[in-house]
């Protein structure tokens, strides 16, 4: 309904969804998005993501404290055969309970430690190798860090955030029709006071080497 509101003139009746979406944000997820503006760029991008051309950042708030700087998460995620309230859940293939599990992997770059509500908290950057369903909320949730406000993986024993602290940061996707490099502003701030966050510490400065090192990391995955 929000996209309807914001971009009346892309709507078209003749599509299914209304709009060419190259792809899709989880609802708790905020950031940027893709959709195409006709059928031809739909199909350039589509392809960039099957041929793995496309780079996506995302920012998240973990609970706890990581200690170490960076690392790869190469762990296999699979559909939760236990349904909650109607809610399709992912689980890694250590739970007994997961059926079809696929390739995944996400790297992980510190960025700052830090508390909320005297609470310890970590400012992460996360790159998806792969993309499956929930994969960095799960990915996080296996290493022990869930992400603040994740009502689902944590059990709800998050309650009072106002969202949850995950956002795409950047989508870059290398096509025929176009190059494109969309970048969004950081949420995760202290000067915003809804998210009653100060960091302590800060390991690494959200900039280029940044997103070239994350990168790298997976160079050999």
């Amino acid at each position: 309904m929000e996209i309807r509101r914001m971009l009346p003139n892309l709507i078209n009746s003749n599509l299914y969804h209304e709009f060419y979406f190259v792809h899709r944000l989880d609802y708790v997820t905020s950031g940027v998005m893709c959709i195409a503006l006709n059928k031809q760029s739909a199909r350039a991008a589509s392809t960039s993501f099957q041929k793995r051309t496309v780079e996506k950042y995302y920012l998240a708030l973990v609970h706890g404290h990581i200690n170490k700087p960076s690392m790869i998460i190469n762990v296999l995620i699979g559909n939760d055969l236990r349904e909650v309230n109607g809610n399709r859940k992912m689980c890694t293939i250590d739970n007994n309970f997961c059926k079809k599990p696929q390739k995944s992997c996400t790297a992980l770059l510190v960025l700052e430690k830090g508390y909320r509500n005297k609470e310890a908290v970590t400012k992460i950057l996360l790159y998806p190798v792969t993309g499956r369903r929930h994969q960095l909320r799960v990915h996080c949730t296996h290493i022990g860090h869930i992400i603040v406000g994740d009502y689902t993986y944590s059990e709800k024993t998050d309650t009072e955030p106002y969202r949850t602290f995950l956002h795409a940061l950047r989508l870059t996707i290398n096509n025929t029709v176009e190059y494109l490099d969309v970048r969004s502003v950081d949420p995760f701030t202290s000067s915003n006071s809804q998210n009653q966050w100060k960091p302590s510490k800060i390991l690494r400065i959200l900039d280029e080497s940044a997103f070239s090192d994350i990168k790298e990391l997976t160079l050999n995955t």
